[in-house]
């Protein structure tokens, strides 16, 4: 069992950088894959990007390419999602999860055994 917390979020201007972090009490990090969704109004939950445990591999959304990217933070439970080059179509609540099998297609949320609580992201243009 895995506990996610997701502190941060906040209003940025377009073209900013936001950093969101997820904290887990619990197991750690390592045992499980470790991913990012968001969730704009009226939209379903979307794919941001992943992290496979064991490793440093990574994958992310078209959409995200390039401006975002997944890294362990400096406590070893924690996981960071720096946003670069934000946009108003980023805006949404993001959550992160936790995979306990990484060899299912995790840009599925369905995939995902535990999920944060969620934190607002607000890019104004």
């Amino acid at each position: 069992q895995v506990q996610l917390v997701e502190p941060g979020g906040g209003l940025v201007q377009a073209g900013g950088s936001l950093r969101l972090s997820c904290a887990a009490s619990g197991r750690t990090f390592g045992s499980y894959t470790m991913g990012w969704f968001r969730q704009a109004p009226g939209k379903e939950r979307e794919f941001v990007g992943v992290r496979w445990s064991g490793g440093s591999i990574t994958d992310y959304a078209d959409s995200v390419k390039g401006r975002f990217t997944i890294s362990r933070g400096n406590d070893e439970n924690t996981l960071d999602l720096q946003m670069n080059s934000l946009k108003p179509e980023d805006t949404a609540v993001y959550y992160c999860a936790a995979a306990i099998d990484s060899y299912r297609n995790l840009r599925l949320r369905y995939s995902y055994n535990y999920w944060g609580q969620g934190t607002q992201v607000t890019v104004s243009s």
